[in-house]
């Protein structure tokens, strides 16, 4: 009760609710970022869990360079004959 009189006098019958306002505010931000933190640490759990699954929007990666042959890896050309 005491301290209710002290604010009273400080601050003035005007300036309290405006300061209750911003501190309501102030509250309700805190705990949104508060759940927002809570969640994405809970997704995050959530992914560890969970094996990686391609998404459909992701392709293969094509090899665009011809296979070697057996005849190319022991240095024979095209068209040549081994001495």
């Amino acid at each position: 009760m005491l301290i209710a009189v002290v604010i009273l006098v400080l601050f003035g019958s005007r300036k309290i609710p405006e300061f209750m306002r911003g501190l309501g505010k102030g509250i309700r931000e805190f705990n949104s970022a508060k759940d927002n933190v809570k969640k994405e640490l809970e997704a995050g759990m959530q992914e560890k869990d969970e094996p990686v699954k391609p998404s459909a929007n992701q392709t293969t990666p094509v090899n665009t360079t011809p296979p070697v042959t057996a005849a190319e890896a022991n240095g024979v050309a095209h068209g040549s004959e081994v001495k």
